[in-house]
């Protein structure tokens, strides 16, 4: 059974919970809105929407050096506390946030840390591109949203696959951090480095 943007809609309004996992929740209770909320809870997912206010000014910066020294990554990634910005799980959390950054080279954080020219120079290039293979006039805006999304996924951190489990999103990996610690957790920003490169 499919799941309407309806039904999405009035999950996330329930539980301010992200858009991926209240479809998800309703895939996996076969559109049951008590059961998708139940299955959220169990998750720690409404835990972490609950914690997303809460301001996050400790935290980490951490550096990461891929192996021959030819690219790094340096992440800073905030807690509410020094306590949990010592705590293992995060340690490990900011790491593998350095990792991802040297191995994908994102261009911002999340969507609205792109640079709004940029999607645009995109959406004209896709655009051309589906007139260049003959789509159809009428499919067009379609297509070019569709392929946007997938240029979100490629370039924002948060929406990209974990490279350690690419059926988690970087998104996912910090969600499940927050349901574990009990506290807001906030990726503020990053740099990447490749030897020679601008």
């Amino acid at each position: 059974m499919g799941v309407s943007a309806a039904d999405v809609k009035v999950l996330r309004e329930k539980t301010g919970a992200g858009m991926m996992d209240c479809k998800k929740a309703l895939d996996l209770s076969n559109g049951d809105i008590e059961k998708a909320i139940t299955y959220l809870r169990e998750q720690g997912i409404l835990t972490a929407s609950k914690k997303s206010s809460r301001t996050a000014k400790e935290g980490l910066i951490h550096a990461y050096t891929h192996v021959g020294s030819r690219i790094g990554a340096m992440v800073e990634v905030n807690s509410e506390t020094d306590f949990v910005a010592r705590n293992e799980a995060f340690r490990t959390l900011v790491h593998d946030l350095a990792m991802q950054v040297a191995a994908t080279k994102p261009l911002a954080v999340d969507r609205e840390h792109i640079d709004p020219a940029i999607v645009e120079r995109e959406r004209e290039i896709y655009r051309t591109q589906a007139r260049n293979e003959g789509k159809p006039e009428h499919l067009i805006d379609r297509i070019v949203q569709g392929k946007v999304e997938k240029f979100y996924q490629e370039h924002c951190l948060l929406e990209q696959p974990f490279i350690r489990d690419t059926d988690k999103t970087i998104k996912d990996l910090v969600t499940a951090t927050i349901a574990k610690l009990g506290e807001n957790i906030v990726v503020r920003r990053f740099v990447r480095f490749e030897l020679g490169g601008e």
